[in-house]
C-alpha cells in the first residue's frame, strides 16, 4: 500500500469538503489502485488529509492526469501557503470494524528515534483490546524517515472520550512507556470531529 498524507490550513473547510466530494464523484472512477481516502479540518484550521493507493505507481499515474491536476489547482484555492506532503509505503493497517462508518478520527504525527521499533509498539495489543477500546474501528501507521503518522477510526467523539479515560491493561501500558522513551520531541494531533471518508464503494 502507498498513503499521502496532506497537511495545510484553510479558512474554508466547507469548500475543501465541496471539493473532495467532487474529487469522489467526478475523478475517482478513473483512479486506478486507489483504496480510499480520509480527510478533515480541526477547531483551529488544521485541513488533513490522506489518499490510500495500491501501489505507488498507481499515485503517480493518478497525479498525472489532467483532470487531477486541474481539481489540484482548484483545490489549492481553499488552502492558506503550500501544505505539507508525506509519502510512504511502510504502512499497516488494522482493523476491527469499517472505518467509513466512524464518525471522529484523530491523526498523531510525530518522530522517533527508533521508528521501526515505535511502529511495532504502536501494533502490539492485548488479545482482548477489542473488549478494552470497541469505539476503535481501526488504525492505519505509516513510517517516513523517523516521522510517523497514526490515524485511529472511532465510533464517535463521544465513545472516544469516554473510552479513553479508562486505565490500559499492564502490557499495553509497558509498550505505551517504551514509545514515550523513543519519541523525539512533542506529537501533534489533529482530532477531526466530521471527517470525510472516501471510498471506492461509495462512487
Amino acid at each position: 500500500m502507498f498513503v499521502q498524507v496532506i497537511d495545510g490550513r484553510t479558512a474554508q473547510p466547507d469548500a475543501l469538503r465541496e471539493g473532495l466530494e467532487r474529487w469522489l464523484r467526478d475523478l475517482a472512477p478513473g483512479a486506478t489502485g486507489w483504496l480510499g481516502g480520509t480527510a478533515g479540518v480541526t477547531a483551529d484550521g488544521r485541513a488533513i488529509s490522506l489518499a490510500r493507493f495500491a501501489t505507488e505507481e498507481d499515485a503517480r499515474r493518478n497525479s498525472d492526469r489532467p483532470e487531477q491536476g486541474a481539481w489540484w489547482s482548484d483545490l489549492m484555492a481553499h488552502l492558506e501557503g503550500q501544505p505539507r506532503v508525506v509519502e510512504s509505503t511502510d504502512v499497516t493497517v488494522r482493523m476491527a470494524g469499517d472505518p467509513d462508518d466512524a464518525g471522529f478520527v484523530q491523526i498523531i504525527r510525530g518522530r522517533s528515534s527508533d521508528p521501526a521499533r515505535m511502529k511495532e509498539l504502536m501494533g502490539s495489543t492485548p488479545e482482548d483490546f477489542a473488549s478494552f477500546r470497541p469505539d476503535i474501528l481501526g488504525d492505519l501507521t505509516l513510517v517516513s524517515g523517523d516521522e510517523l503518522i497514526a490515524v485511529l477510526y472511532f465510533t464517535s467523539e463521544a465513545e472516544a472520550r469516554r473510552n479513553e479515560k479508562k486505565q490500559p491493561p499492564q502490557e499495553m501500558q509497558a509498550a505505551m512507556d517504551e514509545a514515550m522513551k523513543l519519541a523525539v520531541g512533542e506529537p501533534e494531533w489533529f482530532d477531526l470531529p466530521q471527517p470525510t471518508l472516501l471510498s471506492p464503494s461509495s462512487t
